[in-house]
């Protein structure tokens, strides 16, 4: 998985006109944006990273693009600190929510929420996106969502769950894998 051409084309479109309106946001923006392409390029070769790190990836995320969305964009993460060294995959929260924007922020113009709640149940973590809006497409997946599900798979065979579903005006993306990698991955 890879930083999306689009997102960054978007941020750095962002951060010019950041320039001549608040240069300080404008340097913190690409001081967010060079941390993005560096743990881009450091997890791209690694399996699984720590929750914590992916946490602060969809953080950094997210703050990019509401440089691009303004209020239109409001989130709000939910980790428990017990679980902040689980391994799971690089960019595997960060799809969810980009799919969120893409599918669900981007058409509405009143903007929308998106919260991100990672938990413990059972030996397992149970991650979810929450973005308001609609399901377009049932049954249909774009490239990311079926890139994540083969890693999902790849990782867990057997012994992870994913979904996306509608409920009350939202949009729920959620996927749940064991605690630990059970067995050495050779690929």
């Amino acid at each position: 998985e890879q930083v999306n051409p689009h997102f960054m084309f978007n941020s750095l479109n962002s951060v010019k006109a950041l320039i001549s309106e608040d240069p300080e946001k404008a340097k913190t923006a690409i001081v967010t944006l060079a941390d993005i392409l560096r743990n881009s390029l450091n997890n791209s070769s690694k399996l699984t990273i720590p929750l914590k790190e992916e946490i602060d990836q969809c953080r950094d995320y997210l703050e990019m693009e509401k440089i691009r969305f303004e209020e239109r964009l409001q989130y709000e993460i939910n980790v428990g600190e017990d679980i902040n060294h689980c391994p799971l995959p690089p960019l595997s929260i960060q799809t969810l929510v980009e799919n969120a924007i893409k599918h669900g922020l981007i058409d509405s113009l009143p903007g929308g929420k998106i919260i991100i709640n990672c938990r413990k149940e059972k030996g397992h973590i149970i991650t979810t996106v929450v973005n308001d809006g609609k399901l377009k497409n049932k049954g249909k997946t774009g490239i990311g969502i079926k890139n994540l599900r083969e890693r999902l798979a790849i990782l867990y065979p057997q012994n992870f769950t994913f979904s996306i579903y509608e409920k009350e005006g939202k949009v729920i993306a959620e996927f749940k894998i064991p605690q630990k990698i059970s067995k050495e991955i050779v690929l």
